[in-house]
C-alpha cells in the first residue's frame, strides 16, 4: 500500500475502442493487488478488476481537452483506455502502477496473500492432485529398460532438473555425470515420455558443448544407452529444434550440436523454431494488428502474415509431428534439445506427447503434461512471463505458443479433447495472474526453497473443482479421434492454421459474433440436463397425484354401491380426464401452444447463460457467451417464436407444457 499515491480517482472514463458507445463514467480504485474500475451507472454498477501482475505495459499519453489518457495493456491481452480528468491524478496513478506491476520479490505476488478460505488439509490435497510418480507408472516404468535414478539427489548434478529422473538402465552414475558436464547448464539427457507399445522414448536435454571439434565419451555412451533401451530400433533421432544457422553460430561460443561422426547410430534433424527474441517481436506485431480500430480485411491479413505468428505456431507443430511420427510409425527413440532445453524443447516434447497419448487430451492428463514437461523440467516461468522485475529481453510467449498449438489441434480434432477452449484460456490467464503458486520460480529447487506448496494454493485443484465449466460437449470416449495417435495431414490446405480470436480479442465487446459453437453446445447440453431434472420432478408429482386420485375413485365406488343395489342409476363423471388418463412419459403429453388462449397453462423452462467459474475472466463469461442471443425464448417474451415445423421436436427438448 505504501506504493499507492492516489487510491481513488472519480469521474474517470473507460473507453471502448471497438464499439461506438459512449465511454463509461466511473471511479478508479488502486488496491494492494488490483486496479478496479466501477461504473457510476446505478442500473449496472459494473466492475472491472485487473490484477497488478497481469499488467504488461502502462502508457501515459498526451493530455487533451477531455483529460489525461492512460493506456494499460495486460498479459492476458486485455486493453484498458482510461481518461483521467486531472493530469496530476493521472501521473500519480501512472507512477503507482509502474511500481505495483513490477514486484521485486516473490512475497509481493498475489498468491502469498490470496486466501480462498481452505484449511491446511484441503490445500495439501490440492497439491497432491497431480502425482508425476503415478504418471510414470502409467507409462509402464520402471521396467527392464528404464530405471528411476537418484543421481540428482539434492540437485547436486543439475539444479534446474527435478531430483527424480528416469534414465536407461545401462547408464551408470559415471556416464550421467560425465554427460552432464558436456551439456549446457548440465542438463543431461533424461526421459520425458515412454511409448510402451513399442518401447520407443522421447528424451530431452540441452545442447552439447561441442564447439567445432570437442567430444565427450560419456555423452556418446549416454546416447547409446538410450538407443539400447529400445530393442525395436537400431538408431535414434537427435532433433535440434533450432534453425541450423543458430546452432552453427553457437559453435563459436563453444556450444553447438552433435557431430554424427562421433555419435554412432544417430540420425540428426534440424526443425527451425526461432528464439525467444523473435517470438516476442512476432507477438507484439500481431497484437498491434489486433488493436487496429477498423482494419480492412486486406490490412488485417497483411498484418497477421507480416507478424509471422502463425508460421511460428506451424514450426512448433511440425516439431511435435516429426517426433510423434518417429516414435509411433518408425518405432525410433528421439532425443530433443534446443539451446538450454527449457523453451523450444518443452514445446516440442509436450506437443508430441499430446499427439501420441490420449491421456494428455483429458482434463487431468493435460494438467499432468504441463506439470511434467514445463514445471518439473525447469521452464523459466519467472523470466519468460515477467513475474518479478527483471530483464525485459528475457520475456517471451513460449508457453502461450504451446497453448495455441493445443487449440489448433482442438479445431482440427473437435471430438478428441475432453476439455474446451475456456480451459486453455483460464490456464493462460493464471500463468500470468500469480494467483496460484504453480507457475512461480524457474525450477523445482527454487519452489522448494520458497516453500510454495506450504504458502500458496494449487491452480489444478481450482480447475478440477470447477471441471464442469471446462468439459467439451463434443468429446466422445468411443470416438475414433479419442484413442491412439492423432495423425495430422501433411498438406497445408488440409490443416489450416487459424487466428485465435477468443484468446487475443476476447475482451473486445464490440466484436461480433462473441460465442463459439462449442460454448453454444455446452449451453444446450446443460439446458437439456436441467429439463430432464425438471421432467423427473414433474413425473414424481404426477405419480403422487395418480395415487391420490385412485384412492379417491375407490372411495367413490364404495359409496355408490348401495345405490346400485337399490336400483338407482347414477352417472359419476368425477374421474373423467383425470391424470391417470395420461399415463406414461411426460414427453408423450399432447402439447398446446399458448396462442390457444390459455397462456397460464404452459410452463416454459429455459436455461441460464453459461457461467465462468473465474471472476477474473468475467468478460469472457456471461456477457460474452451469447447463449441468450442464440437461444429461442418464449413467444410471450416477444422473441423468435418457433415455427410450426420446428415446434414438433423442440417441445420435447427445450420446453415442457402442462395442460390444466
Amino acid at each position: 500500500m505504501e506504493h499507492i499515491r492516489t487510491p481513488k480517482v472519480e469521474n474517470v472514463r473507460l473507453v471502448d475502442r471497438i464499439s461506438s458507445k459512449k465511454a463509461a463514467l466511473g471511479t478508479l480504485y488502486l488496491t494492494a493487488t488490483h486496479v478496479i474500475f466501477v461504473e457510476s451507472a446505478p442500473d449496472t454498477r459494473k466492475e472491472t478488476w485487473i490484477l497488478h501482475s497481469q499488467i504488461s505495459t502502462i502508457e501515459k499519453q498526451a493530455t487533451t481537452a477531455t483529460g489525461s489518457p492512460l493506456l494499460i495493456r495486460c498479459k492476458n491481452f486485455q486493453l484498458l483506455q482510461l481518461i483521467i480528468p486531472q493530469e496530476r491524478d493521472c501521473h500519480d496513478v501512472y507512477i503507482s502502477l509502474i511500481r505495483l506491476a513490477r514486484p521485486v520479490k516473490y512475497e509481493e505476488l498475489y498468491c502469498f496473500s490470496f486466501n480462498p478460505k481452505l484449511d491446511k488439509e484441503e490445500r495439501e490435497r490440492g497439491w497432491m492432485l497431480i502425482d508425476l510418480g503415478e504418471e510414470y507408472k502409467r507409462m509402464g516404468l520402471p521396467n527392464n529398460y528404464w530405471q528411476l535414478s537418484d543421481v540428482n539427489r539434492d540437485y547436486r548434478v543439475c539444479d534446474s532438473y527435478p531430483t527424480e529422473l528416469y534414465v536407461p538402465k545401462s547408464a551408470t552414475a559415471h556416464i550421467i555425470v560425465g554427460s552432464s558436464k558436456f551439456r549446457s547448464r548440465r542438463r543431461f539427457p533424461a526421459l520425458s515420455y515412454y511409448y510402451k507399445d513399442n518401447h520407443a522414448s522421447i528424451c530431452r536435454s540441452s545442447q552439447p558443448l561441442s564447439g567445432f571439434s570437442a567430444r565427450c565419451l560419456e555423452d556418446e555412451q549416454m546416447l547409446q544407452a538410450i538407443r539400447k533401451a529400445n530393442p525395436g530400433s537400431d538408431f535414434i533421432y537427435v532433433v535440434d529444434t533450432r534453425p541450423k544457422l543458430n546452432a552453427m553460430a553457437n559453435r563459436a561460443a563453444g556450444k553447438g550440436y552433435e557431430n554424427e561422426d562421433n555419435y554412432s547410430n544417430i540420425k540428426f534433424q534440424f526443425i527451425g523454431i526461432e528464439n525467444i527474441h523473435v517470438m516476442r517481436s512476432s507477438l507484439q506485431k500481431m497484437l498491434e494488428v489486433c488493436e487496429l480500430k477498423s482494419p480492412s480485411m486486406s490490412d488485417f491479413l497483411w498484418g497477421l502474415e507480416n507478424s509471422g505468428w502463425l508460421r511460428h505456431i506451424k514450426a512448433i507443430m511440425d516439431a511435435g509431428i516429426f517426433i510423434a511420427k518417429a516414435v509411433s510409425e518408425e518405432g525410433a527413440s528421439v532425443l530433443v534439445h534446443c539451446s538450454d532445453g527449457w523453451d523450444r524443447t518443452a514445446q516440442a516434447c509436450s506437443v508430441a506427447g499430446l499427439l501420441l497419448d490420449p491421456h494428455y487430451r483429458t482434463l487431468r492428463g493435460f494438467m499432468v503434461l504441463i506439470e511434467k514437461d514445463w514445471i518439473s523440467f525447469g521452464h523459466k516461468f519467472n523470466h519468460r512471463y515477467g513475474n518479478l522485475d527483471g530483464d525485459p529481453k528475457e520475456i517471451s510467449p513460449v508457453i502461450d505458443q504451446f497453448i495455441e498449438c493445443v487449440w489448433q489441434l482442438m479445431e482440427q480434432f473437435p471430438c478428441a479433447f475432453e476439455f474446451n477452449e475456456r480451459f486453455l484460456i483460464h490456464i493462460q490467464h493464471h500463468i500470468y495472474s500469480c494467483q496460484f503458486g504453480n507457475f512461480l520460480c524457474n525450477s523445482q529447487k527454487e519452489r522448494q526453497e520458497l516453500k510454495i506448496q506450504e504458502r500458496t494454493y494449487s491452480l489444478w485443484a481450482h480447475l478440477w473443482k470447477n471441471r464442469a465449466d471446462y468439459m467439451n460437449p463434443l468429446f466422445r470416449a468411443d470416438h475414433s479421434q479419442t484413442w491412439g495417435t492423432l495423425c495430422l495431414p501433411s498438406t497445408p490446405f488440409n490443416f489450416m492454421y487459424k487466428f485465435w480470436n477468443a484468446m487475443y480479442n476476447r475482451f473486445e465487446k464490440g466484436l461480433q459474433p462473441r460465442q463459439s459453437v462449442t460454448d453454444y453446445l455446452m449451453a444446450v447440453k446443460e439446458e437439456t440436463q436441467q429439463l430432464q431434472e425438471e421432467l423427473e420432478a414433474l413425473e414424481e408429482r404426477l405419480e403422487k397425484i395418480q395415487k391420490v386420485q385412485l384412492n379417491h375413485t375407490k372411495v367413490k365406488s364404495k359409496q355408490s354401491e348401495p345405490s346400485k343395489h337399490s336400483g338407482f342409476s347414477t352417472s359419476d363423471n368425477s374421474t373423467a380426464n383425470t391424470p391417470q388418463d395420461y399415463s406414461g412419459n411426460m414427453k408423450s403429453f399432447p402439447s398446446r401452444s399458448p396462442s390457444q388462449g390459455d397462456e397460464d397453462s404452459a410452463l416454459i423452462l429455459t436455461q441460464d447463460n453459461l457461467k465462468s467459474s473465474d471472476p477474473d475472466l468475467s468478460a469472457n463469461s456471461d456477457q460474452e457467451s451469447g447463449v441468450e442471443d442464440l437461444s429461442c425464448r418464449s413467444p410471450s417474451g416477444g422473441e423468435c417464436a418457433p415455427s410450426e415445423d420446428s415446434g414438433k421436436d423442440r417441445d420435447s427438448d427445450e420446453a415442457v407444457f402442462l395442460t390444466a
